[in-house]
């Protein structure tokens, strides 16, 4: 098992990957840095070996496939995730590691948004997306996370070995977060320094198309991980409607004796049907979704003795 584990997840990042490997070298000589290649045609791979990483291979594309393979593959006390393309400083790696290793944090956010990211980053609606996304999901989920896109964190093992990858994409940094939020670990936020990429790297972000599927995940998953919030709110907005359609029927009944309108009567009925399933389905969800986090918090033990026998078996004989 590593100490340190650098993960650096790379699609065409030739022009500044060799740079990103010396730098996290320099700043974390314990650690063993590895690079995986995502398909990249620019011979990413080739100038990360000769920088001197452990260069390995995911088909799949997409980053959520990529720490997938990642997480699945490597063991180390401490994981350091940062991208290639030389937007997050190495200065700061030593205060996210010491966050997990000496503070018992499961997952340490490298927080761009409170320092220069705003200044730095040339795209307008990159910025109104972070801000979006920071902000509906500390309100749904009732957190304080200070950056949630950020591509620079460190993870407990307990963390990576516990994390069921699920996106394909960008948007498993919203997954980790909620994720981390939901089974109350130890999050921690470290404010850095963000430079925007240098002149000849291109993001592969899409800021529409990606920022719709983050926006899509945060839904999606507040539905799972509080399913009785969210069936409860549908709930409450269908019986809205049923009571709206249906006040000036019994208005009219009261004052003539009549219903003229049967139809929409019929279609209130039904509505406030479909809100009293609603309200119940939340509340099975949300006891399976109880059952689960008890399931989780014995999976954690299971994982934590699987840790301590691999530090056993590296201890000298």
């Amino acid at each position: 098992m590593n100490k340190i584990a650098v993960l650096i997840p790379c699609y065409n990042e030739s022009k500044t990957i060799a740079k990103v490997v010396s730098d996290y070298k320099k700043a974390l000589p314990e650690a063993v840095i590895y690079v995986y290649d995502n398909n990249s045609t620019d011979g990413t791979d080739e100038i990360a070996k000769q920088a001197g990483a452990i260069v390995r291979y995911e088909y799949q594309q997409g980053k959520g496939n990529v720490i997938r393979s990642m997480f699945r593959e490597i063991d180390a006390e401490c994981y350091l995730m940062v991208d290639g393309d030389d937007t997050y400083p190495a200065e700061c790696a030593n205060a996210l590691v010491d966050k997990v290793l000496n503070h018992g944090a499961d997952m340490v956010v490298g927080d761009r948004l409170s320092s220069t990211y705003f200044t730095e980053n040339k795209r307008p609606f990159h910025n109104f997306g972070n801000s979006l996304v920071r902000k509906s999901i500390n309100v749904l989920f009732k957190s304080d996370i200070k950056d949630i896109m950020t591509g620079y964190r460190a993870f407990s093992y307990q963390f990576v070995k516990s994390f069921p990858v699920l996106s394909k994409g960008f948007e498993i940094e919203t997954e980790m977060s909620i994720h981390a939020i939901d089974k109350n670990m130890q999050i921690e936020n470290v404010i850095i320094e963000y430079r925007d990429r240098p002149e000849g790297s291109e993001s592969k972000l899409n800021t529409y198309s990606d920022g719709f599927k983050v926006l899509k995940t945060i839904m999606r998953l507040f539905r799972n991980y509080k399913p009785l919030a969210f069936f409860g709110s549908l709930a409450v907005i269908l019986l809205l409607i049923a009571v709206g359609f249906f006040v000036p029927i019994l208005c009219e009944y009261l004052e003539t004796g009549l219903v003229p309108r049967y139809p929409t009567l019929f279609v209130c009925g039904f509505v406030a049907l479909a809100a009293i399933q609603s309200f119940f389905s939340g509340m099975i969800l949300s006891s399976i979704v109880q059952k689960n986090r008890q399931d989780f918090e014995y999976q954690l033990q299971q994982i934590e003795f699987e840790r301590k026998r691999l530090e056993k078996e590296e201890l000298p004989k």
